[in-house]
């Protein structure tokens, strides 16, 4: 662990690397031979995008430190001194604040974070009961992303017999759609009297939840064709006129990886395929974000959550109104409204809480 004094340098050390970059983007994008090339301008605008809040922040901590400075001056005039030293405590509670907002700042971000993002539902362990959670589970992320201004599209559904969804996959759209919910993967428990029960007994069942970014055109996912299996059938699930008249569904199996995606919500066979090989790309590349991760082994502990289906991260207590999860060891008694869509205290708490191990990560 490094002492404050040592942290405090390394820290400006850093702030005074990332100003400098920013400036010499500045510069960069007033040349001609730049601002010819539409993808150079595009990447170094992004670059410079990425770092103004933290350049802004710096520099409001810069001209806090030269307040602190001239106004420690003044502590010994007979007239303004008393006014100096409110003035002097004002200001370095405002230099401390700063410092932790700078230290946040200077997590590295996840290139992922301002990307859409793909979502996939499955009921899992209680039958029925489970489909339906599953079914609740999707108007929960579709309501959320409509109160964020979000849209979302569904590729891919079966129904349950009795309600809700054995499986739907989805993609949400939105800026920073993916750095908000990136935490959802996992195992979801419900426990209530479930509508299928006769009796009135409490159950317990579980529905899944895996949460991919989309992937970027011009991220490089090889895919070779003679590595796909493609298999075209008829639509089962809801789309509109159209579904069930024509074999218009699309399955694709990547053989290598055994990783299978279908599409059976769009129109016509051409659009499922297309929509079918970007999601095969999405989870190609999420196997391959996994395997990094793996090999970084202390980064990945320092995640909150491991992100596998199977990890229980979340439990959803109807009787007593009540949403635990379990990770973070957050609980909120206002069920009722999580279920309709606001996430924003569970989201919030457990973006705090990744900052913080992060932080606890860099010290060490």
């Amino acid at each position: 662990m490094i002492n404050k004094e040592g942290w405090r340098d390394n820290m400006i050390e850093r702030l005074e690397l990332a100003l400098k970059k920013y400036e010499d983007i500045q510069q960069e994008l007033t040349k001609e031979e730049v601002l010819t090339d539409i993808k150079k301008t595009r990447e170094l605008s992004k670059e410079m995008s990425d770092l103004e809040e933290l350049v802004t922040c710096y520099k409001k901590y810069k001209r806090t430190e030269e307040e602190i400075t001239d106004t420690k001056e003044m502590l010994n005039d007979p007239e303004l001194g008393e006014m100096a030293k409110d003035d002097l405590t004002n200001l370095e509670q405002e230099k401390e604040n700063l410092e932790k907002e700078l230290e946040v700042l200077l997590i590295p971000k996840d290139p992922n974070d301002s990307k859409n993002v793909v979502i996939e539902i499955r009921g899992a362990a209680g039958g029925d009961e489970a489909n339906i959670f599953a079914g609740d589970l999707f108007r929960m992320y579709t309501r959320y992303a409509e109160k964020q201004g979000f849209s979302y599209k569904v590729y891919n559904s079966v129904d349950g017999t009795a309600g809700g969804f054995s499986q739907i996959e989805f993609i949400i759209k939105g800026e920073g759609a993916y750095s908000k919910l990136k935490y959802e993967s996992g195992s979801h428990r419900v426990q209530r009297v479930p509508v299928t029960e006769s009796n009135g007994r409490l159950q317990t069942s579980t529905a899944t939840v895996l949460v991919m970014p989309e992937v970027d055109d011009d991220i490089d996912i090889e895919i070779n064709p003679g590595d796909l299996r493609i298999d075209i059938y008829r639509s089962s699930g809801c789309g509109g006129q159209g579904v069930n008249t024509t074999d218009s569904a699309v399955r694709i199996t990547h053989l290598p990886t055994n990783t299978v995606v279908t599409c059976q919500n769009e129109r016509s066979q051409i659009q499922n395929k297309e929509q079918a090989m970007k999601v095969l790309k999405v989870r190609l590349y999420e196997q391959k974000q996994r395997e990094l991760e793996e090999q970084q082994g202390a980064a990945r502990r320092s995640k909150i959550g491991t992100g596998d289906r199977a990890e229980k991260i979340r439990t959803y207590n109807y009787p007593q109104n009540r949403v635990t999860d379990h990770r973070i060891g957050f609980t909120t008694k206002q069920l009722d409204r999580v279920m309709d869509g606001d996430l924003d205290d569970i989201i919030e708490a457990l973006i705090s809480e990744d900052q913080k191990r992060k932080l606890v990560g860099e010290e060490e």
